[in-house]
């Protein structure tokens, strides 16, 4: 059968609609009512739990398709996932929705092009949700200490969807490597060189002080927890979001000092 086939007996009941919302009914059925916030009827009037369940629905099925892209799983991208759903905190229930959902996104029929189009709609293009979007997605090529060609294609091919220059998604990828936000959503433990500090802000060693503060003060406002709660991030990943800031800071006074 068909994803679409599939999907039918679970589109019906969401007025999210379209594949976001036959992914919620399979994985979630009629029974989603904890964790994210409830997804049926009248309670799809407050639009941050309509993001969140978005943002949650994207991401783990993304996670399975990223997975996917190069031919096969490993037991890493598996760990990566769960990684995540930890630090999600999801009771048994949650998780075993999210498992479908990332097995949804390895189906070979997997409608990424249709789920990154409504996932943008659904995020009003909050450019701040979405790259913390893409960032999982990165960790999650990442998951097995390499990124294969196929997943590089398949990143690209969802920052086109979702407006994202490439450029950005290179500069992610180096703050990534350098530690931020490090593959299982673990905080730098080891002392982060200059250098890595360098990329954890994105920019390069000759930025001027008066631009490096600039670039500080909008990540730190980019990654603030109540501001990304507020755009719809689930408050569930505000440990991660504090985690974020104090890298950024550390990055930021590792770099401020070096200079005087």
């Amino acid at each position: 059968m068909s994803w679409w086939g599939k999907a039918l007996g679970g589109a019906f009941g969401f007025m999210i609609g379209g594949p976001l919302g036959a992914l919620m009914g399979i994985a979630f059925g009629h029974s989603f009512d904890r964790g994210l916030g409830k997804l049926e009827g009248e309670d799809w009037g407050d639009d941050q739990e309509r993001v969140q369940a978005a943002f949650f629905t994207a991401t783990f099925s993304v996670m399975g398709y990223i997975a996917k892209a190069d031919g096969k799983v490993t037991a890493d991208e598996i760990r990566l996932a769960e990684a995540v759903m930890n630090r999600l905190g999801l009771d048994a229930q949650m998780r075993a929705s999210a498992k479908k959902l990332f097995n949804e996104g390895k189906s070979a029929d997997f409608p990424i092009d249709e789920v990154m189009q409504q996932f943008r709609r659904e995020t009003h293009r909050r450019t701040t949700l979405i790259q913390m979007f893409l960032e999982i997605q990165l960790q999650a090529a990442y998951a097995d200490g390499v990124m294969h060609p196929a997943e590089r294609q398949a990143l690209r091919g969802i920052c086109e969807h979702l407006g994202i220059p490439a450029a950005q998604l290179d500069r992610l990828e180096e703050m990534l490597r350098a530690g931020f936000g490090r593959a299982g959503y673990t905080a730098a433990t080891a002392e982060t060189s200059l250098k890595d500090a360098y990329h954890m802000l994105g920019v390069d060693e000759s930025v001027s002080d008066t631009e490096l503060k600039k670039t500080y003060r909008r990540l730190m406002s980019q990654h603030h927890p109540d501001k990304l709660v507020s755009k719809g991030l689930p408050e569930q990943m505000i440990k991660d979001a504090t985690e974020k800031t104090q890298q950024i800071k550390s990055a930021y006074e590792l770099i401020k000092n070096s200079r005087h």
